[in-house]
């Protein structure tokens, strides 16, 4: 099975960042996820908000999916957190 591996950081208010790693099929990675993903679904209703796929495809669809989550449960919309695939030689 392929292994892909997420990198997420996030910006506080003075500049600095802090960024976490994981690493796991997507299967593992989604899991791993999960409430993220669906703290985001939860506000999707709201106005302005984006719809989020509880069980995406492909990992591109997943760190989509998380961005916007993260926006969606944020309180003023702008997420102080970024996710993004970070490549590996498999």
């Amino acid at each position: 099975m392929k292994t892909y591996t997420i990198t997420s950081t996030r910006f506080g208010y003075s500049g600095s960042r802090r960024s976490s790693t994981e690493t796991g099929t997507l299967k593992e990675l989604i899991s791993h996820f999960s409430y993220t993903l669906e703290a985001g679904k939860s506000y999707e209703s709201e106005k302005g908000n984006k719809k989020i796929n509880l069980n995406p495809r492909g990992i591109k669809s997943l760190v989509q999916n998380l961005n916007k989550a993260k926006s969606n449960s944020s309180a003023n919309g702008v997420s102080n957190t970024l996710y993004f695939e970070t490549k590996q030689n498999d």
